[in-house]
């Protein structure tokens, strides 16, 4: 009998045991060649070109589509790193990371029949993570109270190098990204994204619209509007240090 589809509001159970493991005992007399397997399956930290992982993400989709819900399982094992790292650029705590990424695969399970395939998977993917760390960004409105006023020692120290030399230290190295993490918080949702997106990750304008879903204007607009209030943000961080 074959699987009954899952609910809408539940993801799919992961995989009863590793199908690697799931080879029977040697037969008697001599080996045969196996068959070639239907669709590939690939360990998921295995190296693939883009286009052997957009067709075993298809062929993934279409299993789960039609009943064979386990096969969800191997999306996750092939994303999961990819997304820990993205959802990692908008949320330092690593429970709030790995909330995030589940909320990511919960969304995308209940929305897999939206996926039309004139993309590969993995940038429908992507689209929906950034979507998931946009809303994160919009819930937590609230600053926290020591992200710009209260420097430790070494972010301290850090602006005062940085500020009248222009060598890089290593040992200061910790306290300059901590530094800049804080100026990033105090970005509205939409500016740090637009600056993730745009400076750190240096994608095109273009890309950018693509992966959020905003017009090329509003991306170039929001973009302008994220550098004034950088600016602005290190401008009152120059100030309460020096002055």
């Amino acid at each position: 009998m074959s699987p009954s589809p899952a609910s809408p509001t539940t993801c799919p159970p992961p995989p009863r045991c590793d199908p690697r493991d799931s080879a029977g005992p040697d037969q008697a007399g001599p080996p045969k060649d196996p068959a070639p397997p239907a669709i590939p399956v690939v360990p998921a930290d295995a190296p693939a070109e883009a286009s052997v992982r957009a067709a075993l993400d298809a062929a993934a989709v279409a299993a789960v589509r039609a009943g064979d819900t386990a096969r969800f399982e191997e999306l996750v094992n092939r994303h999961s790193p990819r997304l820990f790292g993205l959802a990692r650029k908008y949320t330092r705590r690593e429970a709030d990371v790995a909330d995030l990424v589940q909320d990511v695969f919960l969304r995308a399970y209940r929305r897999l029949d939206s996926w039309r395939g004139d993309a590969p998977w993995e940038h429908w993917l992507t689209r929906l993570t950034l979507n998931c760390c946009y809303d994160y960004l919009r819930s937590q409105r609230r600053r926290s109270e020591d992200s710009l006023a209260d420097l430790t020692d070494d972010e301290g120290a850090w602006l005062e190098r940085h500020g009248s030399s222009t060598e890089a230290e290593s040992n200061h190295a910790a306290a300059a990204r901590t530094l800049v993490e804080k100026v990033l918080q105090q970005l509205s949702p939409a500016s740090r994204m637009v600056i993730e997106l745009l400076e750190l990750e240096d994608r095109s304008v273009k890309e950018v619209s693509a992966l959020t879903g905003w017009s090329g204007p509003l991306v170039k607009v929001r973009a302008f509007r994220a550098r004034a209030e950088l600016r602005r943000l290190i401008g009152q961080l120059d100030t309460r240090r020096f002055l």
